[in-house]
C-alpha cells in the first residue's frame, strides 16, 4: 500500500503551469514539523516535502492556497528520475497529491488581523484619553 498523509505550512510560492496537452499542474513544498524537539538545540525540526498535483486538484490548490498557509494533503509517494543538463541522472521523491484540505478555516485567519487591528485601535484610544 502506498498512501501518504501530511499536514504543514506551504513553504514556498506555488508553481502553476499548464502542459502542452492542456493539463494543469502545480508544484509546492510543505514544511511538516517533526513530533519531537532536538535535545541538543532545543528546537523542533521540520521536513520539507515536495508535492505535485494535477488537473482539478492543481487548480484548487493554486486558486485557494498560498505560501505560509497550512494545508493537509493525501496522496501517494513516488520516485522518478530525469537527466539533468549536465548529463547526470537526478532522482526526485515527491507526493502525488490526490486530495487537499484547508487546515485553518479561512474565517479564522481573516479574523486574526481584524482582532489585532481592533486591539491596537482600543490601545491607541486609551492612550489618547490619558491626561499625561
Amino acid at each position: 500500500m502506498n498512501k501518504w498523509l501530511g499536514m504543514g505550512n506551504i513553504a514556498r510560492d506555488i508553481e502553476f503551469r499548464t502542459t502542452q496537452s492542456g493539463v494543469d499542474v502545480c508544484s509546492f513544498t510543505i514544511a511538516c514539523n517533526r513530533r519531537y524537539v532536538d535535545k541538543v538545540s532545543g528546537k523542533r525540526e521540520a521536513d520539507f516535502i515536495s508535492c505535485v498535483a494535477f488537473k482539478a486538484t492543481a487548480g484548487f490548490i493554486h486558486k485557494y492556497f498560498e505560501k505560509g498557509m497550512k494545508i493537509g494533503v493525501v496522496g501517494t509517494l513516488q520516485t522518478r528520475s530525469y537527466d539533468a543538463q549536465d548529463g547526470s541522472k537526478r532522482y526526485v521523491t515527491e507526493v502525488l497529491v490526490e486530495e487537499a484540505e484547508f487546515v485553518t478555516p479561512k474565517a479564522d485567519s481573516a479574523a486574526r488581523p481584524q482582532a489585532n487591528n481592533t486591539m491596537q485601535d482600543v490601545t491607541q484610544e486609551e492612550e489618547d484619553g490619558l491626561p499625561f
